[in-house]
């Protein structure tokens, strides 16, 4: 009988390991390096970006630019740079053209190792600068046309922005009437600021999935 109540508790035993919790994996960067890129406002003009590997136990798994931004103790943000190939039909050779591009932002998952790509309406890699508050990034946008320029928030998790606001135009050179720079961010109550070369400047309280305009004006004759 000992024998028969053995047999189950060795199974057991041997199955405990299985269901146990999975092992973190590591997540890490490679050094700098700086390549050439041609995605800027002049394409003939190559700009020098500083990218580093992204490592997922000890595997590359993309390229990034900038610093990371922690959204919780598991996850975190940071930008893509991708290499394209930039070969014509008509080249002939072994050896691929590549291309190095600005890319979106990626969201990592720390414990289970994946990567993801973050939804950033109307985000444009060469135009767009992004700035960075708990789960929310703000940048200014532009339409799928090229005409229109928007104050964009977006939040992790939601395909749809939870500000998209008209701000200014491109005009026929290419060149932004609106000149964003990147947003600014305060807490309590939470509001971000969209200000131009120009002085023109906007801000909006965000709270939780949706954002409301400041009234500037009103503000200032208040502390008056």
């Amino acid at each position: 009988m000992r024998r028969i109540w053995c047999c189950p508790a060795i199974i057991l035993s041997l199955l405990i390991p299985a269901f146990a919790a999975p092992k973190p994996h590591v997540i890490s960067f490679g050094k700098w390096m700086v390549v050439k890129s041609y995605s800027g406002a002049d394409e003939s003009t190559p700009l020098a970006l500083k990218v580093r590997a992204l490592y997922v136990d000890g595997r590359i798994k993309d390229y990034t630019i900038g610093a990371s931004h922690d959204i919780t103790e598991r996850q975190f943000a940071v930008r893509r740079a991708y290499r394209l190939n930039d070969d014509l039909p008509q080249d002939t050779g072994s050896a691929i053209r590549w291309h190095w591009e600005l890319g979106g932002w990626l969201l990592v998952d720390r414990l289970a190792g994946h990567l993801s790509q973050i939804s950033l309406p109307n985000f444009d890699a060469t135009y767009s600068v992004a700035s960075w508050y708990r789960d929310y990034i703000g940048y200014c946008g532009v339409s799928e046309d090229g005409k229109t320029v928007y104050a964009v928030v977006a939040q992790v998790g939601r395909r749809k922005p939870i500000l998209k606001k008209s701000v200014g135009e491109i005009k026929d050179d290419g060149e932004p009437i609106y000149e964003c720079s990147a947003p600014t961010w305060q807490r309590q109550p939470a509001r971000v600021s969209y200000q131009s070369q120009a002085g023109q400047k906007l801000t909006f309280t965000v709270r939780g999935h949706a954002a409301d305009v400041v009234d500037t004006a009103e503000e200032d004759e208040g502390t008056e």
